[in-house]
């Protein structure tokens, strides 16, 4: 085998083993750092020119997708109008704040009792650095960013099957799990078991790069110790004066780490979307929906409720109720349509497209989610703590307690994110009432800070399947349904288009909303120019 053959083997062979290994996450970490993966492919934005005077486009949805692309066809020259279901522009970035409601599906209402300053986003609440797209337009348009805080390592684990169910810092169990997973690999390359994988020129720089890389001991053991407490931490900390020298902490049992089911964790902010840096808006994720929306906001009329959409070779109709002036049935008639609708309901307008299109509106389910804003009397877990920002994370239902990226050392009330739920724990949710939903939080809540309830004043539960504009949280494509539907999804059809992150393949993101918004310009434009 030649030397290239022989390299390329070894690749394929490390990264099925670091599959094994570390999962799906730590093979896509692989993969990026071989140049195998990449973040989103936000060009700069669109160069539209020469629309024909008159023509006329109707965006349908206001959330960030619809904004965008009423922004770029009105800077190419066409003549826009936007209709959005709401009293408000943004769609799904959304902030919630003290007197805001929100009412679901059958009723229920909650009113925000936060103080004044406090906030929680219901929708998307962070930003990776490579959605380039959506970092573009937030300059453009001047939203403030900050740096969003993901990973903490002082922020806790907790499992009710691990551990007698106690709570463990991140930085204890990441320290335990790759220092024992550095003492086994570096046992197997000695013991010649990696030889197909490990050249014996290799063999050295492996073994001292997986020791430097876990703080193992000179004779490749993770055990109690200076170096392992330089990871994990000290039972007794570093002090001064006579009683200054710290006490060494004692690893967790190599059994008890690898059987917790605590590394998934711990791969979670290496996935691609999920490392560092990340970002939010200063004072809340809305205001990037306000930035978009100051662009376009003579172009928006709100609450249009769309029941139809019908085309033909002239142009399209919208059919529409006037939520403002008492529900009056209304007609827009414009050249081309972009619909950002989302496909939950889009699925049950008359809308008059090919049979395809109508299959692959139906065929890409929306995630149940379900967000807790929990407000508390102090910030306990810093002054308690010491978590600032971050990302606790648990086995039961709520899954995860976010801490606050802003408004550090700040005294007075301060919200986090009590629970993040999606799939069969957001539908068990999704059934509670909202009192019930905080009830529960709270309750599994303790067993990550007991002093929990004690502290708690006030919170709001949004539950994202039983919001009557949206019906769900975010596009969620299977690979058989993006292969069988996506393209014709994507596609313009006559004179509609559609947008939204459900119409990219970056679904769940404000970026998808993004680059799909610009895709579907770029299409309509080509088609009003007569090329396709």
């Amino acid at each position: 085998m030649t030397e290239s053959g022989f390299r390329a083997q070894t690749r394929r062979q490390l990264l099925t083993k670091i599959g094994v290994l570390a999962g799906s996450a730590g093979l896509y970490q692989a993969m990026t750092s071989m140049g195998h993966a990449m973040g989103t492919d936000f060009r700069g934005p669109p160069k539209l020119t020469g629309a024909k005077p008159g023509t006329r486009v109707v965006v349908l949805g206001a959330g960030l997708a619809g904004l965008l692309a009423a922004y770029e066809l009105r800077q190419a020259g066409y003549e826009v109008r936007l209709l959005e279901f709401q009293n408000r522009a943004g769609g799904r970035n959304i902030s919630l704040r003290g007197g805001d409601s929100v009412t679901e599906l059958g009723g229920a209402t909650q009113t925000v009792a936060f103080a004044p300053g406090n906030y929680i986003n219901p929708g998307p609440w962070r930003i990776p650095y490579h959605h380039q797209g959506l970092l573009h337009y937030c300059r453009k348009f001047g939203v403030a960013l900050e740096p969003f805080i993901q990973l903490n390592h002082n922020a806790w684990l907790h499992s009710s099957q691990a551990f007698g169910g106690k709570r463990l810092r991140y930085r204890e169990f990441a320290a335990d799990f790759s220092g024992y997973t550095a003492e086994l690999l570096a046992k197997a390359i000695n013991q010649h078991r990696l030889d197909d994988v490990v050249t014996p020129e290799e063999r050295a720089h492996v073994l001292s790069s997986i020791g430097v890389w876990a703080n193992l001991d000179d004779d490749g053991v993770w055990r109690t110790g200076g170096r392992s407490s330089q990871r994990r931490g000290y039972d007794k900390a570093r002090g001064a004066g006579v009683d200054g020298a710290p006490t060494f902490s004692e690893p967790a049992p190599r059994a008890d780490v690898m059987a917790s089911g605590l590394a998934q964790w711990l791969a979670f902010p290496e996935q691609l979307d999920m490392q560092t840096t990340m970002f939010q808006p200063v004072g809340g994720m809305d205001n990037i929906g306000k930035g978009f929306a100051r662009q376009v906001q003579d172009l928006i009329t709100l609450g249009c409720m769309v029941t139809a959409i019908h085309q033909d070779e002239h142009g399209v109709k919208i059919m529409y109720d006037d939520v403002a002036h008492g529900g009056a049935a209304r007609v827009e008639e414009a050249d081309y349509c972009v619909c950002t609708i989302p496909l939950p309901v889009l699925s049950q307008l008359d809308v008059q497209v090919s049979g395809r299109m109508k299959a692959a509106i139906a065929a890409v389910p929306y995630a149940s989610s379900v967000k807790l804003g929990m407000e508390f009397k102090r910030r306990f877990w810093e002054e308690d703590d010491q978590i600032y920002g971050g990302i606790s994370f648990t086995d039961q239902p709520i899954g995860q307690i976010a801490y606050p990226s802003h408004g550090t050392f700040s005294s007075g009330p301060a919200v986090l994110l009590g629970g993040y739920m999606f799939g069969p724990a957001a539908m068990d949710f999704t059934t509670m009432s909202p009192a019930q939903r905080i009830e529960e939080g709270l309750r599994q809540g303790l067993a990550l800070h007991p002093d929990y309830r004690r502290e708690f004043r006030n919170g709001v539960a949004v539950a994202w399947s039983r919001m009557p504009w949206t019906l769900g949280c975010c596009s969620m494509w299977s690979e058989q349904a993006r292969k069988a539907h996506y393209k014709t999804l994507v596609a313009m059809e006559n004179r509609l288009v559609l947008a939204g992150e459900h119409a990219s393949y970056v679904g769940c993101w404000q970026e998808g909303a993004i680059l799909s918004s610009l895709a579907a310009v770029e299409q309509l434009h080509k088609r009003a120019q007569g090329a396709g």
